[in-house]
């Protein structure tokens, strides 16, 4: 049916709309606390939808029913890892992170082994989520680009040019309330916006259903004739090496959603600012737990679809990522068009508006507040919207660089997560759940397990499902040997603090 100009209004209106009730919903920024941990006074339930809406992007929305279209729902069985991995994370690693008043996920680290441990992770951070954050922000907007290009005819516009002013469409409307109402504004919208695209793929499932013979009464049962509706994989057949190159046999969809949620809700500063600023341990872990039960059904949701599509398009061979869009631009009825694309959107705001608000409160602070003297109290708020604006602008050159990369180079970025996430959570496991370790002993176990990593996924055909478990694994493994080979320093007496405050007041 194409998309017509009510299908782009009813965009427009919902760009424009968010914008404005984003910087309406702020209210007023005193301090970073208030900027970046909303006060620390946010609704458990709140922060539940923001995290879920924050871990979900376009590429999500658009790649489950692809998957599920080519496969059946066998990744369903990662989301149970999902889930156990939150549940882990609530009752192990959050503890820590309300003990004090940490700013940032890194801060913990700087409490049990020093300064440098915790730069060195900030810094992987924000380097790892400026890269794939910018293959999102470009991925979202490629349908934006297709639309414009289609709607406004324009010989003078180039290609290049339709997708880069996209790019900075989706940037604005994240920064303008990002940059003005912090991160409250960010958990209040990431809310409007899940609601948003899961009614987008309710209506989608509905308009398929509307198109089938028989509705979804005669499609399901197709569909499970076909095995897509096969959700456990229970084979252990074949070889070790056949079994570690199975991405959702049962064991590694369990182990490995378990250990990458675990790296992803459990270090990840993007997550972790939203569950300080529900305020309190137990409200946290209600919130965390909670976007478990979301996640599962949520992806259920998404596979089905697919499944339906499967159905409405007879299997026909196609590119998975292409399976949906080109349902939305073909099939979808003018109106509901617009909002699929509007949710679409959403998905990508909330995740770009999160990934902003999560770079900059690193940035100000492990790096700001410690070392630049001039920040305080009355300035600190200025100070870091300007660092908002920064990372936002980072973002958009990220995501033009990308815009001009070899897909291979695009897939890697989208992985480079699994890299690091496995030396992160073990270098946490390690301060945790170990007393002997040390910093001397905690970079280079942090460093080994990105190297065996960087092994690991360019160099052996192991599946992803294992990445951060073998990571994590070769982190804290690491960090044990060398505290035996290497014992740590023993901690100094009573006498000797005593006789180091004194030289140090006589100084």
């Amino acid at each position: 049916m194409g998309f017509t100009y009510l299908d782009l209004a009813i965009l427009v209106v919902y760009l424009v709309g968010i914008s404005l009730f984003g910087i309406k919903i702020a209210g007023k920024q005193t301090s970073t606390q208030d900027y970046f941990l909303g006060g620390r006074r946010m609704p458990w339930w709140a922060v539940s939808f923001a995290i879920v809406a924050a871990e979900t992007s376009t590429l999500t929305f658009i790649s489950i029913p692809g998957l599920a279209y080519l496969t059946n729902m066998n990744f369903l069985q990662v989301t149970f890892g999902y889930f156990l991995g939150r549940v882990i994370v609530a009752w192990i690693l959050l503890p820590a992170y309300f003990r004090g008043e940490l700013g940032t996920a890194y801060t913990f680290l700087a409490n049990r082994f020093g300064t440098p441990m915790k730069n060195l992770a900030s810094g992987i951070f924000m380097l790892t989520r400026l890269a794939a954050d910018g293959v999102r922000l470009y991925a979202t907007a490629i349908p934006l680009a297709l639309i414009l290009q289609k709607t406004f005819v324009a010989e003078s516009l180039s290609e290049t040019q339709f997708y880069i002013g996209s790019i900075l469409i989706i940037a604005a409307v994240s920064l303008s309330y990002t940059s003005i109402g912090g991160l409250r504004a960010v958990i209040w919208m990431d809310v409007v916006q899940l609601i948003i695209y899961l009614v987008g793929a309710v209506a989608a499932v509905l308009v398929v259903a509307s198109r089938l013979d028989g509705g979804l009464a005669a499609a399901i049962p197709v569909a499970a004739e076909a095995g897509k509706f096969q959700v456990f994989d229970l084979a252990f057949a074949g070889s070790w090496s056949e079994f570690f190159s199975r991405k959702y046999s049962v064991v590694a969809s369990i182990l490995g959603g378990a250990f990458l949620s675990m790296a992803s809700h459990g270090i990840d500063q993007l997550i972790i600012q939203r569950l300080l600023a529900a305020g309190s341990l137990r409200a946290s872990r209600k919130a965390l737990v909670t976007t478990g039960a979301i996640v599962v059904a949520q992806f259920a949701l998404f596979l089905f679809l697919g499944t339906m599509l499967f159905v409405f398009y007879r299997g026909a061979a196609m590119p998975s990522d292409k399976v949906f869009p080109r349902f939305i631009i073909e099939v979808m009825p003018t109106g509901l068009c617009g909002l699929i694309v509007a949710a679409l959107l959403a998905a990508a705001i909330s995740t770009l508006s999160s990934s902003i608000s999560s770079l900059a409160s690193v940035t100000m602070y492990d790096y700001v507040m410690p070392y630049v003297k001039r920040v305080h109290a009355g300035n600190e708020v200025v100070v870091s919207r300007v660092i908002t604006l920064t990372w936002c602008l980072l973002l958009v050159g990220s995501a033009t660089v990308f815009m001009n990369s070899p897909e291979a180079v695009v897939e890697l970025a989208l992985s480079i997560a699994s890299f690091t996430y496995g030396g992160l959570l073990g270098t946490f496991f390690l301060g945790v759940l170990f007393k002997k370790p040390q910093l001397r002993h905690a970079i280079p176990a942090f460093l080994a397990g990105i190297g065996v990593m960087v092994y690991v996924i360019l160099g052996t055909p192991i599946a992803w499902t294992w990445y951060t478990l073998i990571g994590a694994s070769v982190t804290v493994l690491t960090g044990l040997v060398l505290t035996l080979v290497w014992p740590a320093e023993p901690a100094p007496s009573v006498v000797e603090k005593e006789a180091r405050a004194y030289a140090s007041a006589d100084k």
